[in-house]
């Protein structure tokens, strides 16, 4: 089956044509169509959704929608929704990876208390009315200094609770076997393989 993400992002892309193997996953520039949604909720969910509605109404297909983050509890679940945006002013260039990483680490200097998950809320939108989601998360703490040279985004920061290794650190099959993401997309695949 062919799938729209509703995304630009080559990462999330890559992540996820290796999930959902056996789809034919494409984002919007592969159509002709700009996509650009505002995520104006204040969830993960509600943020999906809104990417799906919009990129559905645009595509006429079906399409996945994702959006994830990265909750710190010392900082109150910062920089959670506004993850891609963290350290960023409104409407101002977005951070690289490296320096949105520096900034979460200079943020937590002198704090013991580095628990932190990853967030990954989808929602799969086959028709009119034939909409699903699912929402998972990914648990470990934030590392001292950013360490391994895979992944995107946090991952060089981000310490898997069960391996013990920063997500750049783990292979892609590691990777999807224990993300946030990886899990929500097993989950929609094989939805999927029920539902088409």
């Amino acid at each position: 089956m062919e799938i729209v993400l509703a995304t630009g992002n080559m990462h999330k892309k890559k992540e996820l044509e290796q999930i959902l193997s056996g789809h034919s996953i494409l984002i919007p520039s592969d159509l002709g169509i700009e996509f650009d949604c505002d995520e104006t909720g204040s969830t993960f969910m509600e943020n999906a959704l809104l990417k799906a509605e919009t990129l559905y109404k645009l595509a006429g297909r079906p399409v996945l929608a994702d959006d994830s983050g990265l909750c710190v509890q010392a900082l109150k679940g910062a920089p959670g929704i506004y993850s891609a945006r963290y350290g960023s002013s409104e409407g101002g260039p977005l951070l690289s990876d490296g320096d949105r990483n520096l900034l979460l680490l200079k943020n937590l200097q002198g704090v013991t208390d580095r628990e932190a998950f990853f967030v990954c809320a989808m929602v799969l939108i086959l028709a009119p009315y034939r909409v699903y989601s699912v929402q998972e998360s990914f648990a470990g703490r934030i590392a001292s200094t950013p360490f391994g040279g895979g992944g995107f985004g946090y991952d060089p920061v981000f310490v898997d609770a069960q391996t013990g290794k920063t997500a750049a650190e783990l292979s892609e099959e590691e990777k999807n076997r224990v993300s946030h993401r990886g899990k929500a997309g097993k989950i929609m695949k094989s939805l999927l393989e029920v539902l088409v």
